[in-house]
C-alpha cells in the first residue's frame, strides 16, 4: 500500500508510467516484505512464547506451535532477501537507474534483516521504532523511485506524514505485547515507558500526521490537483482514535489491546483512502 502511494504520487508529478518497471519494482519490495515475516518469526521465537498473537501483534505463533520449522523460516527469510537484492541489481542495470537505487535496495533489506537479527538486533536495543519510522519513508520511496527514477525534495517533504503513520503503527503493535516483550528482553518504547506513555504518543503522532498534511497544503512544491486538505480530512480517522487514546490511556492488557488494535487499524484505513484519492485524481 505504501509502495502504491509513492508510485501514484510520482504519476501525479507527471512521471511516465511503465508497467514492467512498476511490477519489477514492486517485486523488490514484496520479497523484502516476505523476508520480514519469516525473519521476525525466527529471531523472535523466544519472545513469542510469552505473548498471545492478536490481529496485528504477537507474531504468527506458527514456530511456537511447530518449532521444527525454525530452520525453514530462517532459510526462507534469507532466500527472499537474496531474491529482492538480485531483482534490484537487474532492475538497476536493465533500466539504467543510478547506483543509488541499488544502494537503496541494500539498505532496505539490511533493515529487514537486522531489525531482529544479531548482532545488531535493532528491536531489542531501543532502535526498533527508529527502524520502522525509516521504513515509513523507504516503502513509499521505493514506489516513487521506481516510477520517477529519483528521490527529490518534493517527495522527501511529502513522506513526512507517512513516517508519522508508520511510527504510529509501530507503537500500536507494541502495546499489547508489553508483558511478553519484557519477559523476552525485547526493549521497546512501551517496555521502557509503559502503556500510558505509548497511548499519549499515539495521539501525538496522529496530531502530527494531520498537521503535516495541512502544512503541505500551503507549500508550492506540488501540483494544485493534489488537495492536501482532503488528505488531512482522511487522516482525521486516525486522529479521532489518537485523541481517544490520549484521553483513555488504558493500562490493563485487554482494554489496551482493543484500543491499540483500533488505532493500528485506522493507519491501514488512512493509507487505503489516500491511495483511493490519488487514483481518483489521476482518473
Amino acid at each position: 500500500m505504501y509502495f502504491l502511494i509513492g508510485a501514484l504520487f510520482a504519476l501525479l508529478l507527471n512521471a511516465q508510467f511503465v508497467l514492467s518497471k512498476f511490477i519489477w519494482g514492486y517485486l523488490i519490495l514484496f520479497m523484502a516484505s516476505m523476508a520480514i515475516h519469516y525473519a521476525n518469526d525466527y529471531f523472535d521465537f523466544e519472545v513469542d512464547h510469552y505473548g498471545t498473537p492478536t490481529t496485528f501483534t504477537g507474531g504468527s505463533g506458527i514456530l511456537v506451535e511447530n518449532p521444527e520449522l525454525r530452520g525453514i523460516s530462517k532459510n526462507l527469510a534469507i532466500f527472499f532477501i537474496i531474491i529482492s537484492i538480485i531483482i534490484g541489481a537487474f532492475f538497476t542495470v536493465i533500466y539504467s537507474y543510478p547506483i543509488s537505487f541499488f544502494l537503496f535496495v541494500l539498505v532496505g533489506n539490511a533493515l529487514v534483516w537486522f531489525y531482529s537479527a544479531p548482532p545488531i538486533k535493532l528491536s531489542y536495543r531501543r532502535l526498533g521504532e527508529f527502524a520502522n519510522a525509516i521504513n515509513g519513508f523507504i516503502m513509499p520511496a521505493m514506489g516513487y523511485f521506481v516510477v520517477m527514477g529519483t528521490i527529490d525534495l518534493p517527495f522527501l517533504i511529502f513522506s513526512i506524514p507517512f513516517v508519522f503513520l508508520q511510527l504510529m503503527f509501530t507503537v500500536g503493535v507494541e502495546i499489547p505485547d508489553l508483558e511478553g516483550d519484557k519477559l523476552g528482553n525485547k526493549i521497546t518504547w512501551t517496555v521502557i515507558k509503559g502503556r500510558e506513555f505509548s497511548f499519549k504518543l499515539l495521539g501525538i503522532l496522529a496530531i502530527l500526521t494531520t498537521t503535516s498534511f495541512i502544512v503541505l497544503s500551503f507549500t508550492n512544491l506540488f501540483p494544485q490537483s493534489i488537495n492536501f486538505l482532503i488528505l488531512a480530512l482522511i487522516s482525521v480517522i486516525s486522529l479521532s482514535l489518537g485523541i481517544v487514546a490520549i484521553i483513555k490511556r488504558p493500562i490493563a492488557k485487554i482494554p489496551a489491546t482493543k484500543l491499540a488494535t483500533l488505532n493500528v487499524a485506522t493507519v491501514f484505513v488512512v493509507i487505503i483512502l489516500v491511495n483511493c484519492y490519488f487514483v481518483y485524481v489521476l482518473a
